[in-house]
């Protein structure tokens, strides 16, 4: 099932995707949906990200930084970065390479604190395509990636939530520049899985319905320049667009 937030002339709506209409609901995190009776043509659908999170969480897979001793290490991203499908990329000027950085994101579902491999799934809503924007040279300057990673509209979200994605650790994730392949891998080349990822960061943080864990880029960081165009692709799920100005 796929899950949307559009925009309609009463406001941000989720809805979700029936025989090439978007049908709207209350409230994408009930146990029971409930439709509104209203729907949105596909063709007349204007994608807005997905999910309003609370939180945002960057998963570094860096196993070297300080030799930190454990394998994983999350950071937060504000959420004010967050952006829709075709929202403008504002790239920080003199600040160094801008990367795009396509990635798998996990929403989730229901209140998480320390998952389990056994039921750490169960707590997902679903998953969406993220572009993690990136001053990657802040990287060197700045470990808590706070300046490389705070850009207007520096996460892109969408186009909607996959409910079904068959196996979150098999995903293909491609990312385009003006048409042009720059990026092939999938989170199977992710040094610590989905649900690795999961059990982390509930062991020290709890979350809450509609936040996001990007999962990291594996081998997908791509610079970019204004005037681009970003696609991400997300094999069951998508395609992410993005306009870099």
């Amino acid at each position: 099932m796929r899950i949307a937030r559009i925009q309609t002339a009463a406001g941000p709506q989720y809805a979700v995707e029936r025989a090439g209409e978007w049908h709207h609901i209350a409230d994408p995190f009930a146990q029971t949906l409930s439709y509104t009776g209203d729907a949105t043509a596909h063709s007349e659908a204007t994608f807005l990200a997905p999910v309003t999170p609370a939180v945002v969480l960057g998963i570094g897979h860096n196993r070297t930084l300080n030799d930190h001793p454990l394998p994983i290490q999350a950071w937060h991203k504000s959420v004010h970065t967050v952006a829709g499908p075709g929202d403008a990329i504002a790239a920080v000027r003199d600040q160094g390479v801008v990367n795009a950085e396509g990635e798998l994101a996990v929403v989730i579902g229901r209140t998480a604190t320390n998952l389990t491999a056994e039921n750490a799934l169960a707590h997902v809503l679903g998953y969406t395509c993220v572009n993690d924007v990136t001053n990657v040279d802040q990287n060197a300057v700045d470990e808590r990636n706070f300046q490389g990673k705070a850009g207007v509209n520096y996460t892109p979200l969408g186009p909607w939530i996959e409910t079904g994605l068959p196996d979150p650790e098999k995903v293909a994730i491609d990312v385009y520049v003006n048409g042009t392949p720059k990026a092939t891998s999938g989170t199977f080349n992710l040094p610590s899985t989905v649900v690795d990822c999961l059990i982390y960061v509930t062991s020290w943080l709890t979350l809450e319905p509609g936040d996001v864990v990007m999962t990291g880029a594996p081998g997908t960081a791509v610079p970019v320049t204004p005037g681009d165009r970003v696609d991400v692709v997300v094999e069951e799920i998508g395609t992410l667009s993005s306009a870099v100005a």
